[in-house]
């Protein structure tokens, strides 16, 4: 296959796989932060569970990274 291919391929695989990743951690510290705006008491329990969040939301992205560095790759 061809070289300039290959690297619009992982460039394709990255870029559509950052997207998700990207709208929902805004999402998700949107509403967190409205959430602790609305109820401040309340801010340690939010920003648990805000932080679980966005590390499975960034598990995916890094997961469209390794798919991009395996089709550079191999």
């Amino acid at each position: 296959m061809d070289e300039s291919m290959v690297k619009l391929a992982a460039a394709i695989a990255i870029g559509l796989g950052a997207i998700g990743p990207a709208i929902g951690i805004g999402m998700i510290g949107s509403k967190a932060s409205e959430a602790i705006g609305r109820n401040p008491e309340a801010a340690s329990k939010v920003q648990t569970g805000m932080i679980l969040a966005i590390a499975f939301a960034e598990a995916v992205a890094i997961y469209a990274l390794v798919v991009a560095l395996i089709i550079l790759f191999i």
